[in-house]
């Protein structure tokens, strides 16, 4: 899977992830902190805790969309993949 990478016009800094999906899996709660997806985080600590931990075999599912969506609300526009 190739890189995904997204650029903010006003700050002209580029932000990568790739393996969302795998990140989540391994790390879960700790992998959006970092992101600074700080909603999901939180969120998903709670599924974590109701659900005894099931909640973070089908998080990995939308980790890449949930992602995806942070860049974009924070203004990233995503850049053409390089191939």
């Amino acid at each position: 899977m190739a890189t995904k990478r997204y650029k903010h016009p006003d700050t002209e800094h580029i932000e990568e992830y790739d393996l969302a999906w795998l990140w989540t899996l391994l790390f879960g709660v700790f992998y959006f902190a970092v992101k600074g997806i700080w909603t999901h985080a939180i969120v998903g600590l709670a599924l974590a805790f109701i659900t005894f931990g099931l909640s973070w075999f089908i998080y990995p599912f939308f980790a890449d969309k949930i992602v995806d969506n942070h860049l974009r609300k924070q203004g990233y526009r995503p850049l053409p993949s390089e191939s």
